[in-house]
C-alpha cells in the first residue's frame, strides 16, 4: 500500500519543488493549513495587467505527497488566470473524492489517483492549489 502511494514519481517531485520562497511584494498571499496532517503551504503570486499569474512564491511544510502537489501546482501555474486554477482546485478535489474519474487537465495529477481511498491524505495533496486558487481570487479582487 505505501509503495504505491509514496512511489518513486511522487518522492522525486518531492524533492523538485520549484519557486520556492516567499515572493516581495505580492499582489496576494494564501496560506493553508490541514489539520489532520499539521501540513501548510503559502502561496505568494503576483499578477500581470491580464489577470494571470506573473510570479509565484510559495513555502510549503507537508509530507512528501503535499509537496509532489506543490511541485506540479508550481511548474503550471504561471500565466493562468483565477479561474484556471480555481477549475483545477475543484477538478483536484473531485477526483480524490471519487466525483470524477480523472483529476482534469492540470498537467501530472493522475499521479494522485493511488491515494483516493487514502482520505487522510487529501487535504494534504489539495493545500497547494487550494491556497493558490485563493492568492489569485484575493488578487482579482483587489485590482
Amino acid at each position: 500500500m505505501a509503495a504505491t502511494l509514496y512511489n518513486a514519481e511522487i518522492l522525486r517531485l518531492a524533492t523538485e519543488i520549484p519557486h520556492q520562497g516567499r515572493l516581495d511584494a505580492a499582489h496576494a498571499s494564501a496560506e493553508k493549513r490541514s489539520p489532520v496532517c499539521g501540513s501548510r503551504v503559502i502561496v505568494d503570486i503576483r499578477m500581470d495587467a491580464d489577470g494571470r499569474i506573473a510570479a509565484l512564491g510559495q513555502e510549503v511544510r507537508a509530507c512528501a505527497l503535499g509537496q509532489a502537489s506543490a511541485a506540479l501546482m508550481a511548474r503550471h501555474a504561471i500565466d493562468r488566470t483565477a479561474a484556471e486554477l480555481a477549475a483545477a482546485r475543484d477538478a483536484l478535489t473531485a477526483f480524490l473524492a471519487g466525483e470524477r474519474p480523472d483529476p482534469g487537465s492540470w498537467p501530472g495529477l493522475e499521479i494522485f489517483g493511488p491515494a483516493i481511498p487514502h482520505k487522510a491524505r487529501h487535504a494534504s495533496i489539495r493545500l497547494p492549489f487550494e491556497a493558490v486558487a485563493e492568492a489569485a481570487a484575493q488578487a482579482r479582487i483587489a485590482a
